[in-house]
């Protein structure tokens, strides 16, 4: 895939005039953007920010829950010269009036629905916009006697303007450590992912479809579900409210995608509502399943089912944020599902390493994407983890109006440092082993990656999400449970629902039994996990956290709240 230009302006010029006639922005159910029709409305709002004062290099916020005006507002701004903000639509206020100060914003395109979350708090001195109006903005500003040649020529002038070392996005991260951070990404650092990505998806055809579930202010769904599809001439369906299952399960079967990108999370839930019942379900099966073969077949049989709740004619499912249990990617494979992997950081733009479907390998990443590089900053990277990290054109020039975190991100000799723990074996294929920060020493010096314990944790049968840190020495765990699951398994134990009912009667009495047997699974489960455990990585005891952990925008634990817990 040949760009003239790497440059967001030359990606939009290619996939605009190549695919002219072909639909690429919609709703699962509503009207279809074509590639031309999306042209013509983002230079048209050209006018619109003349007309607000909006010079090169000016900032744009950008704030909106998915949907195909999204991606109108965020190249109206990018081809245009202006640096365009993305911000998660689950911010706080207050951090996204932060990140309006602190990236100096002129002015907002703001969706309705957080216009309303927002409540007339966004500060008077820069102009805002309804993400809704942008249709109607570009109608107003449209050009009169304009043609096809006078958009060829007005398009060949924005890329002749743009250069790909330009400041195209600045990407405001709330991670593990609870400390936004402003990530600069180029039009050469976005592009060349996505080029690089094209080569992972290269069985996808002009045409073929996306569904978008993941916020497309996070740089993994924008690159890889968004620009990478544009680039390939996909056509992006967008669903008009969050991605639960009532919601899902039509629009997959209406939408047929060819591709999905998602998170582990996703997988899992089929994993342990779909697989273990059907398992568990039957006594025969539950008895036969621990045998490879018979596991094999059943996993093959559930995965004829799987493919069709997705459609039936699915490519690429792409799992990225985080690698997926050892158990649920054992069944994915082992039910021929289309599973790729990838792995990134936002400062990469995102993606570093990955493998599409029919080359993934079990429990590795995949090896790096073209033209980046990565090392392991460890004595034997292939045996002994170290710190992952990376060069390439996709990687960020830093952190904005951040010197020192900027200076900390990289090596001496011009790595950055992803702050990721890895091994990388003979064949170039990339393991994931854990947060550096993460790390813990044991008594003798042993490293301890709670990331694979609470992998362990989290496949119990009534276990939620879990959390493995140091406290006073020891190694602790805090798990929360499915308690549906526990008082669907109550109401088994006292013998029907009449029973249950009875009980429930007495909320003290029912809070005693749940609690009791929540306590006694919790020991059990303790126990069970030990088992498979190193010695110096054995958990000395585990807390009940009842109420579900407090998570980042991209739905990862903030583990620092809960890393100096106490118990109480």
């Amino acid at each position: 895939m040949q760009l003239s230009k790497r440059s967001l302006t030359t990606l939009f010029a290619y996939s605009v005039k190549k695919y002219s006639t072909f639909g690429f922005l919609s709703y699962v159910d509503g009207p279809v953007l074509t590639y031309e029709q999306f042209g013509r409305t983002v230079l048209d709002l050209h006018g619109f920010l003349r007309k607000k004062g909006i010079r090169r290099g000016d900032r744009i916020l950008l704030l909106g829950q998915n949907q195909p005006l999204w991606g109108v507002g965020y190249f109206a701004a990018v081809t245009y010269g202006a640096v365009i903000v993305p911000v998660l639509t689950d911010f706080h206020p207050d951090e996204i009036l932060k990140i309006i100060a602190h990236s100096g914003a002129g002015g907002i395109i703001i969706s309705e629905r957080m216009m309303k979350k927002m409540k007339g708090r966004l500060p008077d001195h820069i102009w805002q916009v309804k993400m809704e109006n942008l249709p109607h903005l570009s109608e107003k500003n449209r050009r009169t006697g304009f043609d096809q040649a006078e958009d060829a020529a007005l398009i060949a002038e924005l890329e002749e303007k743009t250069d790909e070392e330009d400041l195209a996005a600045v990407i405001y991260t709330s991670g593990t450590t609870g400390t936004p951070k402003g990530v600069m990404l180029s039009h050469k650092n976005i592009v060349q992912d996505v080029i690089s990505t094209t080569f992972i998806a290269k069985r996808l055809r002009p045409g073929d479809h996306l569904l978008s579930i993941l916020p497309l202010a996070h740089t993994y769904e924008c690159t890889i579900g968004f620009l990478t599809p544009m680039l390939l001439g996909g056509h992006i369906f967008y669903l008009d409210a969050l991605p639960a299952p009532s919601v899902l399960m039509p629009a997959l079967k209406k939408v047929r995608p060819h591709v999905m990108l998602s998170v582990p999370l996703l997988m899992e839930k089929i994993y342990k509502n779909l697989v273990l019942p059907t398992m568990n379900g039957n006594a025969v099966l539950r008895s036969l399943y621990p045998l490879p073969v018979f596991r094999k077949l059943l996993h093959a049989m559930i995965g004829i089912r799987l493919r069709r709740i997705f459609g039936g004619r699915m490519k690429y499912f792409i799992i990225g944020g985080a690698s997926p249990t050892e158990e649920v990617e054992q069944f994915l494979r082992e039910a021929r599902f289309p599973l790729a992997k990838g792995y990134g950081l936002t400062e990469t733009a995102p993606l570093v390493a990955g493998a599409t479907a029919g080359y993934a390998r079990l429990y590795t990443i995949g090896p790096p994407i073209r033209d980046v590089r990565i090392r392991i900053d460890s004595p034997d990277p292939a045996g002994q983890a170290g710190e992952i990290q990376v060069k390439g054109d996709n990687v960020s020039r830093g952190y904005y109006r951040d010197e020192e975190k900027t200076r900390a991100a990289f090596t001496s000799d011009g790595w950055f440092r992803t702050g990721d723990l890895g091994t990388i074996d003979g064949d170039g294929y990339l393991s994931i082993r854990g947060r550096l920060k993460n790390l813990i020493l044991g008594p003798s010096g042993e490293n301890i990656y709670p990331e694979s314990i609470e992998e362990l944790l989290n496949e119990g049968d009534y276990v939620s999400e879990s959390l493995v840190y140091e406290q006073e020495g020891r190694l602790v765990a805090r798990v929360h449970l499915d308690y549906d699951k526990i008082l669907a398994r109550m109401k088994q134990i006292a013998g029907g629902a009449g029973e249950v009912s009875r009980i429930a009667g007495d909320a003290s009495r029912l809070a005693g039994d749940l609690s009791r047997m929540a306590g006694e699974y919790l020991v059990s489960l303790k126990q069970s996990v030990n088992k498979r455990l190193n010695v110096f990585s054995r958990i000395s005891e585990i807390f009940e956290q009842t109420e579900p952990f407090e998570k980042t925008p991209t739905n990862k634990i903030k583990r620092y709240i809960y890393t100096a817990a106490k118990k109480s």
